[in-house]
């Protein structure tokens, strides 16, 4: 079967399936293949470590997009997997892979955007690698460990029936911003920023992770491949299903401004909004209420009906056709 008809999640199974069927898993491993990040104990604390990969014309469009901008969200994507698991980041390691008639300067600019996110959330950029490439590719490797009071670590398997569904922040804003460059729309002023922001300079939630990993959180994703998509990753892995009501989802009053008939749509299927998805007693999402200075909107419920599957409806209950579940590498569309 070709890559393009497994799809990228598939394709992700099938790796999974061959490197536990050919290579003795080590005691210390205790998250492998197919989570935000890998976890594994060779002492106290737990160490994290995530990887990802941006390539121009696949991830971004460099005659569209800022050098600091690249840098930034670059690091940031890494973040936000770290953040999902309840981790703190610690050390960043970067491979550039870029055509020889690259602008020094430009590199620079590429590096300060990496160190402004760096900074702020108490990254070390430690190393990494540089070749020579057609196309601009750049992987980032991040590790990170669990906070000093425990190893409580969040993952997409531990959902159960009777929690509810919540998400930090808005979702669509990423998207939105991306079609408002793409086309481009004639957006000013604190909207235009806005949007712009959302999708070049995401904000990971890597402090609220933590929070919710230290009130009792089990169940968390990065919002990437959009609401829906990733709700399913969750169910896939957990063995539950999802009830979420469409009138719930938090989108910004800019993106509702602006696309006015298709909002739902971005915030649904979208992506790249990288806030955090996560199950939790009601108990639990009060505490964290308290805790944390972003909304925390309830979007719905885990079921324990039709395992791996999301229910979309609205505020009566009746089902809400979409257009697709979100982004998916080998069938984009």
């Amino acid at each position: 079967m070709k890559v393009s008809e497994l799809g990228e999640f598939g394709l992700i199974g099938l790796i999974g399936r061959t490197v536990t069927a050919h290579s003795r898993t080590p005691s210390g491993l205790l998250i492998g293949i197919g989570d935000d990040a890998a976890a594994w104990r060779t002492g106290a604390p737990v160490q994290l470590a995530t990887t990802d990969t941006m390539v121009d014309g696949v991830h971004f469009l460099k005659d569209k997009t800022g050098w600091d901008e690249l840098g930034w969200k670059s690091l940031a994507v890494n973040l936000s997997d770290i953040a999902a698991m309840g981790g703190v980041p610690r050390y960043a390691l970067v491979t550039l892979a870029i055509p020889g008639d690259t602008e020094g300067d430009d590199i620079v600019s590429l590096y300060k955007g990496m160190l402004d996110i760096a900074g702020s959330s108490g990254v070390t950029i430690a190393g990494g690698d540089t070749v020579s490439s057609p196309v601009i590719v750049i992987t980032v490797s991040l590790s990170g460990e669990m906070p000093e009071d425990g190893d409580r670590i969040m993952t997409r398997s531990a959902a159960r029936p009777g929690e509810t569904i919540a998400v930090t922040g808005f979702l669509g804003s990423s998207a939105a911003g991306l079609r408002m460059v793409q086309q481009p729309l004639p957006m000013e002023g604190a909207a235009a920023a806005y949007l712009r922001q959302a999708h070049f300079k995401p904000q990971p939630r890597v402090a609220e992770g933590q929070e919710m990993a230290r009130a009792g959180v089990r169940c968390a994703i990065d919002v990437s491949d959009g609401l829906i998509g990733d709700l399913t990753h969750i169910c896939e892995m957990s063995r539950v299903g999802a009830r979420i009501v469409s009138d719930r989802v938090p989108v910004h009053p800019f993106v509702k401004a602006a696309f006015p008939g298709e909002y739902l749509d971005l915030a649904l299927s979208g992506g790249e909004d990288y806030e955090l998805l996560f199950t939790a007693g009601e108990t639990v999402l009060a505490q964290l209420r308290k805790a944390v200075h972003i909304p925390l909107t309830a979007i719905g419920e885990i079921t324990g009906n039709h395992p791996g599957q999301v229910v979309l409806v609205d505020h009566e209950g009746k089902s809400v056709a979409r257009s697709k579940t979100g982004w998916d590498h080998f069938h984009p569309g």
